[in-house]
């Protein structure tokens, strides 16, 4: 009886990870030039608490980012720097302030609460951020900014990316 019991007994959802490669290109402006990032990541968490990896193409880590509420923290294997939100935390470990507290909900195709949307014709606009999901369903997300300099993020989900 203890065993069919315990078969039954609920366990708590792990968090779900998503895993892939991104891409982040910026226009040149002013005198800035054209600038560019590849990373594989596995983001696991949502925009309260979470945690994104980051490597090279092939494979080298380049740093781990994590954060909580009221604090945001980059391990670059080298040392721990920590920030008040994720938005600085990017900024310097990418070159532009990318939301990625709304990471998580854009790469499962919904705009992030935390913050009011428009919906377009092939997703929605948050953020300053155009957001192409129509091609979610082939793991694919592209989301644009076009306020100087012009960024566009391109986000390739693993087969099973999201666990």
């Amino acid at each position: 009886m203890a065993a069919l019991l315990s078969a039954c007994a609920s366990v708590p959802d792990a968090p779900s990870t998503l895993s892939g490669r991104l891409a982040v290109s910026v226009a040149a402006s002013g005198a800035s030039p054209a600038r560019g990032f590849n990373a594989a990541f596995d983001l696991v968490g949502d925009a309260q608490a979470g945690r994104l990896d980051l490597s090279t193409p092939l494979g080298p880590r380049l740093g781990t980012a994590s954060w909580t509420p009221g604090e945001a923290v980059l391990d670059d294997g080298r040392g721990t720097r920590r920030y008040a939100d994720l938005s600085a935390l990017a900024q310097d470990l990418l070159g532009e302030p990318l939301p990625l507290q709304a990471l998580p909900d854009w790469l499962r195709g919904r705009p992030w609460p935390g913050a009011t949307h428009v919906p377009g014709g092939n997703g929605f606009a948050q953020l300053g951020w155009a957001l192409d999901t129509s091609r979610l369903p082939d793991g694919l997300l592209v989301a644009t900014r076009a306020a100087p300099p012009a960024v566009t993020l391109r986000v390739r989900l693993s087969p099973g990316g999201a666990s």
